[in-house]
């Protein structure tokens, strides 16, 4: 059954939505989830043919949604927001390494949790997995607590703001803030009004951009650490990272790229979704039960901690 389910699904991660046929492309928490469920259930015949796949498909995703940014306007936003922004970063990650030994998470999920939250939710993992050379369970682990956690912030992000009688402005900033991916930061805040929406979006894409320093950062690290601790092999360097700048610059400075921009970035997004499905498939009941729920604790304590810290510091003045 698996021989011919998994290619089946794999091709529907691929979709675009079709109006024609009433379909709607699957989100990316879908093509995880999907994963998951096959291999629980009908196991993996094929793989050792996925997982090769999986940290090459991840790099060339990530790659192409950069061809969605525009340099010059994130940057404006960057800036302007550039220390909170940093120090919101630099925050997180601390936390999420605190939290992360206090529970003895295993090193490479807390770190790729806490990237989620502090950057972009799944984007950043996707970027962090293969310099970390996280395998198909920490990563997939990692990737559907932040998704779960995202699911619960759509819902609930809105409700607090209207409680709490916040301007459109201050919704949209804590959302990009405090919601792990651009998708769901969207969602929110559309909900909320037409001004949060844009504060969102571009705030969220600015943050976005920290994928590149912390990334190269993360896979100077651990070039560093595995010189100092023989036995290792030798760490991967983040190039693709590389190929995301040079996308957005590409459809940034030649306007007339933007349209093929659009497409690549589409297409990646696509590609994204199909990835994920492979690491959902990865998993195993074993591995499921030898993490526990210990990184799902990790996840929800460190994003309970941002969210209401950016919400305080936001009622308080402290962001503008």
């Amino acid at each position: 059954m698996a021989t011919f389910l998994i290619p089946l699904l794999g091709l529907l991660c691929l979709l675009p939505d079709v109006p024609a046929l009433h379909w709607h492309a699957w989100p990316a928490w879908v093509g995880l989830m999907a994963g998951v469920a096959t291999v629980l259930v009908f196991g993996n015949p094929h793989a050792d043919r996925t997982r090769p796949l999986t940290p090459q498909l991840l790099a060339w995703s990530v790659m192409g949604l950069g061809a969605a940014m525009n340099l010059k306007t994130v940057a404006l936003v960057g800036l302007q927001g550039f220390g909170y922004t940093m120090a919101g970063i630099a925050l997180t990650l601390a936390l999420g390494a605190l939290l992360g030994r206090w529970l003895k998470v295993r090193r490479n999920t807390a770190i790729l949790v806490s990237m989620g939250t502090a950057i972009c939710g799944g984007s950043a993992i996707a970027a962090a997995a293969p310099v970390l050379r996280a395998d198909e369970e920490e990563t997939s682990v990692a990737l559907a607590t932040v998704f779960l956690l995202n699911a619960s912030a759509l819902l609930i992000f809105p409700v607090i703001g209207h409680a709490l009688g916040m301007g459109e402005r201050p919704f949209g900033l804590w959302a990009a803030l405090a919601i792990h991916d651009t998708s769901s930061v969207v969602g929110a805040a559309s909900s909320y009004g037409g001004d949060a929406l844009v504060v969102a979006t571009t705030t969220k894409l600015a943050r976005a951009l920290w994928i590149v320093p912390l990334t190269l950062a993360l896979g100077t690290w651990i070039s560093r650490r595995e010189h100092r601790e023989p036995g290792h092999g030798k760490a991967k360097r983040p190039w693709f990272i590389l190929g995301f700048l040079a996308a957005a610059a590409l459809v940034t400075y030649l306007p007339f790229l933007k349209p093929a921009g659009v497409l690549v970035s589409r297409v990646a997004v696509r590609v994204l979704v199909l990835t994920l499905f492979l690491l959902g498939l990865g998993l195993s009941r074993a591995s499921i039960a030898k993490v526990g729920p210990k990184p799902f604790l990790h996840g929800i304590c460190l994003w309970l901690l941002v969210g209401s810290g950016t919400l305080l510091a936001l009622l308080v003045g402290w962001i503008r």
